[in-house]
């Protein structure tokens, strides 16, 4: 396999689909091409199936594990959600530090001396989002 070739997709397991689906829609402004039962997919620059959400019950029947619900902020992935400039970054904390409920676990964009911009944001049930641009200008 070619990793140049492969497209990746990132699938978030969720307990509540219709919560998340309004999150990810309705706050972070994401557009669904499909919410029906226990699946969703969103549409992102990267193409079909980039970014989609599966029902935790339901994936843990299908692969025949015990169901275990998470608590807290998940500390085993996070999703980084790129924009193009610094200035984005700043605007976009703005804008969703103007909702209610949205949470951030690290506070107000910060600058790295490596040369990322970033923020993150926590979902309702706990997943990590990193907002941020590698480019000043």
């Amino acid at each position: 396999m070619n990793g140049k070739k492969v497209k990746i997709g990132a699938c978030i397991l969720v307990e509540d689909m219709a919560r998340m689906v309004g999150f990810y829609r309705d706050t972070l402004g994401f557009e669904t091409q499909w919410t029906e039962g226990d699946f969703a997919e969103f549409e992102t620059a990267s193409g079909e199936l980039s970014f989609f959400m599966y029902s935790r019950k339901a994936f843990a029947e299908a692969i025949k594990e015990r169901y275990v619900p998470p608590e807290g902020i998940n500390q085993t992935f996070e999703i980084a959600l790129w924009l193009p400039r610094y200035a984005d970054v700043d605007e976009e904390y703005r804008r969703l530090s103007a909702k209610a409920g949205v949470r951030f676990p690290t506070g107000a964009p910060v600058t790295y001396p490596f040369g990322i911009r970033n923020f993150y944001v926590a979902d309702p049930e706990g997943n990590l989002l990193e907002i941020g641009s590698m480019h000043e200008e």
